[in-house]
């Protein structure tokens, strides 16, 4: 990261990360919807493992298999949304914010 704002020369910097909380809010939603999908494998893992409870092991095994499901997929896909809106940040955007006269510029050389 750059030590000064390019135009007033401050070395009041702050990182905006807007790709990266854009990348992990899209990711994780992406990644909870893949994990709903795929909660019914993980119900039917659930219902197995359960039903060695009997008829209420079943049910709580069953919930219980489709709610991780979401939440592993939901967490998968924040980490790797995040992973990949860091590279946008730092190639593509203007990520660096002057917070005394609020330009906005990248690290990178031009």
């Amino acid at each position: 990261m750059t030590s000064s704002c390019p135009k007033c020369q401050s070395g009041r910097i702050d990182a905006r990360n807007l790709g990266k909380k854009a990348g992990g809010a899209i990711g994780t939603i992406a990644g909870a919807a893949r994990g709903a999908a795929g909660a019914y494998s993980g119900a039917e893992i659930g219902v197995l493992v359960g039903s060695v409870a009997g008829p209420a092991g079943t049910l709580f095994g069953g919930l219980g298999g489709a709610i991780l499901g979401g939440l592993v997929g939901g967490t998968v896909g924040c980490a790797m949304g995040a992973s990949l809106g860091e590279v946008v940040d730092s190639n593509i955007l203007d990520n660096n914010r002057c917070l005394d006269c609020g330009f906005c510029f990248s690290a990178r050389p031009f």
